[in-house]
């Protein structure tokens, strides 16, 4: 995606949207009915279309469809249509209290795994497309994401001996999604942080997931934000850092505002060289920012990322933030960006 249409510190979003009240209406009223595929469709236009507005009201530079259709979650729905992955037999480590990380069910990897008819994010994306004159982004999570709640048998040695074969089927996705006017594409990864492997083994994972994609493509990394929850205490991204850079990534779209601007130095430190994705609203947080924490937070940013590579958008996405919240938050962060920019001399 070129910049030469968008202004000097582009907003964007993660990816998910706070989802309307109606749509919980909606999925607990069908919870024990066979839907048919117009009942799934209507509601899933619906419910994008919805989530582009807001964006658009709200002045997001480069908008995504707030993965609206994603009710199992931003990658758990799209194990149903990979092979030999049925759910395992197992429960889940806890279903009664609180819902949290141990509420999760694994896979269980009965043989070779395969997306004969792919993922369906091509699809979405298209319907994303033909509704708005905006610039958009495509966004798909990382084989990590899916290799870590996978229960491994003598198929695959280690979750990242399947995570290949993950990033096979996520390549094939992403080379439709190019295919189809794709110009920006997003690929998810807290696993990074949460796995604690080498960054260079997870670097060459990555140009493994988006080898031959001819689209910029952009690198999020979060420490999770499961039913508003971040999966880890410590939350660092310096044990990444320089190996991570090996990703052939255009952009690095990283967690800040919850960690109030934290080891947002180390883009400096290492000279990074590719434009960075800057978490300036804290998607954790009930409280709605002002503009003016907003400007605070991207002022910071820029002591350290020079303005033509610095993008602006939240830590994470909003599928876990009551919409209303989401809605304001978004306000925030393009009224606080304008600041900024009519500081740096742009007129809008």
């Amino acid at each position: 995606m070129s910049k030469a249409n968008l202004p000097i510190l582009p907003i964007s979003v993660v990816g998910s949207h706070g989802r309307p009240g109606w749509l919980y209406i909606f999925r607990e009223a069908t919870a024990n009915r066979e839907l048919g595929s117009i009942d799934v469709e209507e509601v899933g236009d619906d419910a994008v279309r919805l989530a582009i507005l807001d964006q658009e009201e709200a002045g997001i530079d480069v908008i995504s469809d707030g993965e609206m259709r994603r009710t199992a979650g931003y990658y758990r729905g799209y194990m149903d249509r990979i092979v030999n992955l049925p759910f395992s037999k197992k429960p889940p480590l806890r279903q009664v209290g609180p819902f949290h990380y141990d509420f999760v069910r694994f896979r269980e990897v009965v043989g070779p795994i395969s997306a004969p008819e792919g993922l369906g994010i091509v699809d979405e994306f298209k319907y994303l497309k033909a509704h708005t004159e905006k610039p958009v982004k495509a966004t798909c999570a990382g084989p990590l994401n899916f290799a870590r709640e996978c229960i491994i048998n003598s198929t695959y040695k280690t979750a990242f001996d399947l995570a290949y074969d993950f990033a096979k089927i996520i390549n094939a996705e992403l080379k439709g999604l190019a295919a189809a006017g794709a110009d920006f594409i997003q690929v998810d990864e807290p696993s990074y942080v949460h796995l604690r492997e080498e960054p260079a083994e997870m670097a060459k994972l990555f140009n493994a997931t988006v080898e031959g994609v001819a689209a910029k493509v952009a690198l999020h990394i979060c420490f999770g934000t499961h039913a508003g929850r971040p999966r880890m205490s410590r939350r660092t991204y310096r044990q990444l850092f320089p190996r991570i850079l090996d990703a052939k990534a255009d952009q690095f779209v990283l967690e800040f505002a919850n960690r109030q601007m934290s080891e947002i130095e180390l883009w400096k430190e290492f000279a990074v060289g590719r434009e960075l994705g800057a978490g300036v609203i804290d998607v954790k947080a009930y409280e709605v920012e002002t503009p003016e924490d907003v400007a605070e937070r991207i002022r910071t940013a820029l002591k350290y990322v020079p303005p033509e590579r610095l993008w602006i958008n939240p830590d994470c996405g909003m599928g876990n933030t009551p919409r209303w919240i989401c809605v304001e938050k978004l306000k925030a962060m393009v009224e606080g960006t304008r600041i900024v920019r009519r500081e740096l001399g742009y007129k809008e």
